[in-house]
């Protein structure tokens, strides 16, 4: 078979692929930069919402869908507490804060203003606890609470956020508290925080439930969560709302609807009411008009090639990724993948090095390009082995 580019409809090779792999449908993390889609099929225009910022991204793809000045930096207010959590989040995961742990409050978080858990100084609250406080109540003196534990100080533990907002590609965010109080040099964008939602889902899905809850009590004081939509959508299972008098009232929210999950982020609207209102025109409109197609498993074998000089005659060529794509509803059918593979590969093969590309299309309009990647390692064979195959393959190079 010819190792140069094909044709593939998708459906069919991906019911091949699955059914000789039996490999399980699972979600995509990546962060590559995305654009909105362009196809003949008729999309009407998308509305247009009484707020200051706004996104709408495809949580598996990462594809955006909507945008209004989401790059535009503004205050975030609570919306900050995401960070907070996904770094509790983290330390939990990393094994250097146990969920039952006691921390110590401290008169410092004890005096914060603003949304509180209701917390006392002198007392100890378990991390769990205080991270429902931080999620569920919006509670200020829970935020500051968990912030000097991790930290040793609120500022510390501000430059750890900023060192993970680098990482995770928010690159217009800086954080000088845990809280979202207002400060000049504390800022966000919708699409910054579209990324950071999209990471809380996927990093930590056993704690992206607390997000979903209606209520939490703690000290006598039962509070409801703020994010509306929880009450009004099944679909919406987060995640957090945010208001200062600067900010405005904001909201980032995520719908999951089959196997499509979205996220929208609104900045900067006039009340509780408007922020919950503009969000599920952003999650009616996206359900209503796009869906997420699984195409790819990570690992998932799609070309034998030859190797030259190698211990082995072939490699498996395949992606190094889960591939998602978002398409309009109802087009799937539509898809075709184009596979090019490189014609020579000669050992050594590293795992992980392209050699090739998957280019994924339709009505004739590439939509994604993914490298084809060696998926393991062949290493050069011996002296008599590179020598045969250096002569076959001069002449492989004569006569094609």
């Amino acid at each position: 078979m010819s190792l140069k580019a094909r044709l593939l409809p998708l459906r069919r090779r991906l019911a091949t692929l699955m059914a000789a792999s039996g490999i399980a449908l699972v979600a995509s993390v990546t962060a590559s930069p995305v654009h909105a889609i362009e196809t003949d099929t008729l999309i009407p225009a998308a509305p247009q919402l009484a707020a200051s910022s706004w996104i709408l991204m495809d949580a598996n793809s990462g594809r955006i869908l909507v945008e209004h000045n989401s790059d535009q930096r503004l205050p975030p207010a609570s919306l900050t507490k995401m960070m907070t959590a996904y770094l509790v989040e983290t330390e939990i995961d990393d094994g250097k804060l146990s969920p039952d742990e006691e921390v110590r409050i401290s008169v410092n978080a004890w005096k914060t203003g603003g949304s509180r858990m209701f917390i006392r100084e002198g007392t100890s609250v378990s991390v769990d606890d205080l991270l429902h406080g931080v999620i569920i109540q919006s509670g200020n003196d829970a935020s500051v609470a968990l912030a000097e534990r991790i930290g040793g100080s609120e500022g510390s533990f501000a430059d750890l956020m900023n060192q993970h907002a680098k990482r995770l590609g928010m690159k217009n965010t800086h954080y000088m508290n845990a809280t979202g109080l207002p400060h000049a040099e504390h800022y966000s964008t919708a699409h910054d925080l579209a990324i950071l939602a999209r990471s809380i889902i996927e990093d930590y899905p056993d704690h992206y439930q607390i997000y979903s809850q209606k209520y939490f009590t703690w000290n006598g004081i039962k509070q409801p969560n703020r994010n509306k939509l929880l009450w009004r959508d099944k679909d919406v299972d987060g995640l957090k709302t945010g208001h200062t008098e600067e900010a405005g009232y904001c909201l980032v929210a995520s719908a999951k609807k089959d196997d499509t999950r979205l996220i929208s982020v609104v900045m900067g609207t006039s009340s509780e009411e408007a922020r919950a209102q503009e969000s599920q025109k952003l999650l009616t409109y996206g359900f209503r008009y796009f869906e997420s197609k699984k195409l790819y498993d990570k690992g998932a074998v799609l070309n034998q090639a030859r190797v030259w000089g190698g211990d082995k005659d072939q490699v498996r060529l395949g992606m190094a990724k889960d591939v998602y794509l978002t398409v309009p509803s109802g087009q799937s059918d539509k898809l075709t993948a184009r596979l090019d593979v490189s014609e020579t590969i000669k050992a050594p093969v590293q795992a992980g090095e392209q050699y090739g590309t998957l280019q994924i299309k339709l009505d004739d309009k590439v939509l994604a390009e993914e490298p084809l990647v060696a998926l393991e390692s062949v290493e050069q064979g011996g002296l008599f082995k590179r020598l045969w195959d250096a002569l076959m393959l001069f002449f492989h190079g004569l006569f094609n």
